[in-house]
C-alpha cells in the first residue's frame, strides 16, 4: 500500500467520475493504453479487481467503492496541506487563475480586481474570458483556481458562492415600436427579429428555454461573439437583443439605443464564484475569493 503514487489515485477518481477509461484519459490529457495499464497496475497492487469492465464503460466494484472513498480523502488532504504550507511563504505572494463570463468582466471585475490588487499587490491575478459553461469545466479541470459563471447554470462537484446580481434588460433601437414601454415581458418581444450571441453561451440557452417554456421561438437573425457587437447591430436596426443591465450603460451614450427591464422573474441573474473547495485554495486564492464575497455596495 505505501507504492501508490498521487497520480495514480487521481487517475482512479477521475475514471470514477466519467465512468469511461476514454472520457477519463481525455480529461487528464493521457494516452488510453497509459490510463488501462495504471489501472490495471492498481489493481495488481491491491490484489483484487476495482472496476468492472462493461460493453459501455466501467462500475465500480465493492472494493473499487471503498478505494475510491479513501483515495477522495487522501487527494483531499493533500490539496488542504499544499493551502496550508502556501500561507508559511515570505508575505503573500503568488497568482490566481480565475476564469469568467463577459457579464462579469464588464459590469464588475474591473473595479473589484483593481481594490484587490492595491490591497494585494504581490499577487499576479491571471484573468480568462470563457463562457459560463467552459469556466465551470475548467475550474473543474484544475485549469483555473476560481470561476464566475452564471448562477442557473447546472453545475456538479464545486462549491459556489455569490458574487453578484444584474438584471436583463431589452435593447431597441430609440424608435422601435417597444421603446414606449417601461418594461415587458420577453414573449412580448418575440414577434420581431432578435440579435444575440452564439449558442453555446449561457445567456442565449436561458433566453431560447424561457421563450420556450411561454410557448414562443426566438427569431434569431444574427448571431455574433460579444455584448458590443449586439448593441452596434441593434443601433443599425438588425433586431432588438436582451442584455445585461450593467454591461450597456457605455453604448447608450454612444449609440441610439434604448433598454427596457424586463419583468420576467427569471429576468434578475446571479452571478456565483465557483471553486472545488474552499479550505483547499491556496492562500492567495481564498483572499480573492473573500475580497469578491464582501458585501459591499455595487458601483
Amino acid at each position: 500500500m505505501r507504492r501508490f503514487d498521487f497520480l495514480t489515485l487521481k487517475l482512479f477518481v477521475t475514471v470514477a467520475d466519467e465512468g469511461r477509461l476514454t472520457a477519463a484519459a481525455e480529461r487528464e490529457h493521457l494516452a488510453l493504453a497509459a490510463v488501462s495499464k495504471r489501472i490495471s497496475d492498481l489493481e495488481a497492487l491491491v490484489g483484487t479487481p476495482l472496476l468492472y469492465r462493461r460493453s459501455r464503460g466501467v462500475q465500480l466494484t465493492p472494493a473499487g467503492q471503498a478505494f475510491l472513498h479513501h483515495a477522495r480523502r487522501i487527494l483531499e488532504n493533500i490539496e488542504r496541506l499544499n493551502a496550508e504550507l502556501s500561507e508559511y511563504g515570505e508575505g503573500i505572494r503568488g497568482h490566481v487563475r480565475v476564469h469568467s463570463n463577459t457579464s462579469a468582466i464588464i459590469a464588475f471585475l474591473p473595479r473589484d480586481l483593481s481594490n484587490f490588487s492595491r490591497d494585494y499587490p504581490q499577487i499576479k491575478l491571471d484573468l480568462q474570458e470563457r463562457v459560463s459553461s467552459e469556466v465551470i469545466a475548467a475550474v473543474r479541470d484544475g485549469l483555473a483556481d476560481l470561476g464566475i459563471f452564471a448562477g442557473h447554470v447546472p453545475v456538479q462537484d464545486l462549491q459556489v458562492m455569490p458574487y453578484r446580481s444584474d438584471r436583463l434588460v431589452l435593447v431597441t433601437p430609440r424608435d422601435h415600436p417597444l421603446a414606449g414601454h417601461e418594461s415587458l415581458c420577453l414573449h412580448e418581444a418575440t414577434e420581431y427579429d432578435f440579435v444575440g450571441l452564439q449558442q453555446d453561451t449561457s445567456l442565449q440557452s436561458l433566453l431560447h428555454e424561457q421563450a420556450s417554456r411561454a410557448g414562443r421561438t426566438l427569431r434569431m437573425r444574427i448571431q455574433v461573439r460579444s455584448f458590443d457587437a449586439i448593441c452596434r447591430m441593434i443601433h443599425h436596426g438588425m433586431g432588438v437583443g436582451v442584455l445585461p443591465q450593467r454591461t450597456i450603460y457605455r453604448d447608450l451614450r454612444d449609440l441610439a439605443l434604448h433598454s427596457i427591464p424586463l419583468a420576467d422573474a427569471w429576468a434578475q441573474r446571479e452571478l456565483v464564484i465557483g471553486m472545488r473547495r474552499y479550505e483547499t485554495l491556496p492562500v492567495t486564492a481564498r483572499h480573492l475569493v473573500d475580497h469578491l464575497t464582501r458585501r459591499c455596495e455595487a458601483p
